[in-house]
Order: structure tokens, then C-alpha cells, then sequence
């Protein structure tokens, strides 16, 4: 049976003493349930980091219509997009570029990427 490593310096010298699993390294002691919550907690995170949130915390996805939060300057455009703007059928990208993960179409501007900072759900 493998060992997991240790929880607190991640060396692999652990061995078991009882029900307790110890590192002679920092002299950590920890349990077997520890280290399944803690990798049930691993897992769990990083099925929640591909959740795209808005600034609120509401839950994203494709089709959604979100209202802008703060005026936006666009690069380019003599005006900027304004608190208030609702964007229709939206569409999340799976690789965000610098944190742009919402592909949209803007009236007045045309197609753009918007942060999920920025907007709320409508």
C-alpha cells in the first residue's frame, strides 16, 4: 500500500504508527480520514474553478443576458460602454485571454470580450 505524502512538508518518508500516519521529517501526525477529506476538498475546488461567476457570485452560462456594472472604456471608441448596458446571449470562453472570459456581441460596439468582473447577471 502507498502512503500519501506528508500534508505539511510533502515528503515521502511517511509511515503509520497506530491509526496515525507520521513524517519523520517535521514530525506531523495526521490521520488516514484527513488526507480523504483533504483530497475530497482538492477535487471539489477544482470542479468549481471552471464555474465562470459575475461580480455578485451568480453562476454564468452561455446564453445568459448580463447588465454592465461600470462604465467601460473600449480601445478605440470615442465613447465608452455605461453602467446599465445590457448584453444579451452571451458566451463564456473556456480559455479566458487577460481575464476576458465572456465573448458578447455590444450595441453601439459590436462583438468584444468582457470580464465576468464586470457584469451581473441579469
Amino acid at each position: 500500500m502507498m502512503l500519501p505524502n506528508c500534508p505539511k512538508c510533502d515528503a515521502d518518508y511517511t509511515y503509520e504508527d497506530g491509526a496515525l500516519l507520521v513524517c519523520p521529517m517535521c514530525a506531523h501526525e495526521w490521520t488516514a480520514a484527513e488526507t480523504d477529506a483533504a483530497e475530497a476538498d482538492a477535487a471539489q475546488a477544482n470542479i468549481e474553478d471552471n464555474v465562470i461567476r459575475d461580480a455578485v457570485g451568480n453562476e454564468l452560462q452561455d446564453g445568459d443576458a448580463v447588465t454592465v456594472i461600470k462604465d467601460l472604456k473600449v480601445k478605440g471608441a470615442s465613447t465608452s460602454i455605461k453602467v446599465g448596458t445590457k448584453v444579451k446571449s452571451i458566451r463564456l470562453l473556456d480559455d479566458p485571454v487577460d481575464g476576458h472570459d465572456i465573448d458578447c456581441k455590444v450595441d453601439g460596439f459590436g462583438q468584444m470580450k468582457l470580464k465576468s468582473s464586470v457584469v451581473k447577471k441579469a
